[in-house]
């Protein structure tokens, strides 16, 4: 965002008419005064051809289980289904880059879950939310516009949008890339009755590069398609939005990863000229930077809500949470945690049963020692997706 000096509420009276550019520029400059990190402008239309790619995500059941993509298609669509006044949207990010930490080095350590950089620290819904609202606040004393705010709440197609103005471009990924933040930004935005002149869309800058399409461990992201993902296949999406058992074919690529997946971001090379973020609600917490699988699967719900009070990983819930330690205890290898896995056998919750049940399988050094572990348990489990975990292959 370039420097400004910041616009006050008296530099364009309501009364006054403001010329177009003339708020713009008194917009993006307050946005920076709130701490912001980006801000530009676009109309509040989109392209015909992202609602064609969004037809057909949703028509091939790339969403998965996210039924809710689905149901609101037509106000995704177009930002003015979702509200007819938007004339102009104020996109907006937040840096909230890992800096020098290497975000894929916990991978290399298989008793310790792997968390991705979004939600180490506080939810950034409530750390952008109030700067955006603030923003919104603003243009409305100012101008007299009416607003609304929008982050990751709504039907909203953020990286399109912030894309059509400028912040960037949508990477092969289908992640946003700034040329000054990588692929380190939160979005949001600022919906006006504002007109405004809009900024000039991002060219796409990906080239031949096929990092992230190499880097996904599940084949989520190909090679022959770029800048399409299946939901279905993508780790992010397994660890957080999925809340069933985990399809067993892809339960060893998820590794160590309990909480989202960072792989195709943190291979892009735009990321070079990332920083670290600025701002202490999105710095890591020590104890999610490399959590102990041991710790993490002997929560109980009172614990979780404690342990992760205002963090993104409480909206997944305990069991879902848990589900996913104990397929990262599965693939760890270490025989030694298969008293931590068998402890999780008699969890009230199924769906922490079942994912036990394959993490023993996995971690039992012979077929008499797991008969061992699940001796009595077997025959009186009543639930039907745990009994197909013991019926089931490893």
């Amino acid at each position: 965002m370039t420097s400004r000096s910041p616009a006050t509420s008296s530099s364009f009276p309501p009364s006054s008419g403001p010329d177009p550019e003339a708020a713009k520029v008194g917009i993006l400059d307050q946005a920076q005064a709130l701490g912001l990190d980006a801000a530009a402008v676009t109309r509040a239309v989109l392209p015909e051809a992202i609602r064609r790619d969004l037809d057909l995500y949703l028509d091939q059941g790339r969403h998965g289980t996210m039924a809710w993509m689905a149901e609101t298609r037509e106000r995704r669509r177009d930002p003015t289904v979702l509200w007819p006044e938007a004339v102009s949207i104020v996109t907006l990010g937040l840096n909230y880059g890992p800096g020098r930490t290497d975000p894929l080095s916990m991978l290399a350590h298989p008793d310790r879950g792997a968390v991705s950089v979004y939600a180490r620290n506080r939810d950034y819904h409530d750390v952008l939310k109030s700067r955006a609202k603030a923003l919104a606040r603003w243009i409305h004393a100012t101008f007299d516009a009416d607003v609304k705010v929008f982050v990751d709440t709504a039907p909203v197609m953020e990286k399109p949008l912030a894309g059509r103005s400028g912040l960037g471009w949508t990477g092969k990924h289908t992640n946003l890339v700034s040329r000054h933040f990588g692929s380190w930004l939160f979005l949001a935005e600022v919906f006006t009755t504002l007109p405004l002149p809009p900024d000039d869309p991002h060219d796409g800058l990906c080239g031949s590069c096929h990092r992230c399409l190499d880097a996904c461990p599940t084949g989520a992201i190909r090679a022959d398609d770029p800048y399409r993902i299946d939901a279905r296949l993508c780790v992010s999406y397994l660890t957080i939005e999925h809340k069933g058992p985990i399809p067993r074919s892809l339960r060893p690529q998820l590794g160590n990863r309990i909480y989202g997946c960072d792989d195709c971001l943190a291979v892009c090379p735009w990321n070079r000229f990332a920083t670290r973020t600025p701002h202490d609600g999105l710095m890591a917490r020590a104890e999610l930077m490399a959590p102990r699988l041991a710790d993490l699967a002997r929560l109980d719900d009172a614990t979780f809500r404690t342990v992760f009070s205002g963090s993104p990983v409480k909206r997944i819930g305990r069991d879902r949470l848990v589900r996913n330690v104990l397929i990262a205890l599965g693939n760890s290898g270490r025989a030694d945690l298969l008293p931590v896995a068998a402890a999780r056998l008699d969890d009230p919750a199924p769906l922490v049963r079942g994912a036990a049940v394959w993490a023993v399988r996995r971690l039992a050094p012979d077929t008499a020692t797991e008969a061992a572990v699940f001796e009595g348990r077997r025959a009186t489990e009543s639930d039907a997706t745990v009994q197909a975990e013991y019926d089931g292959p490893p």
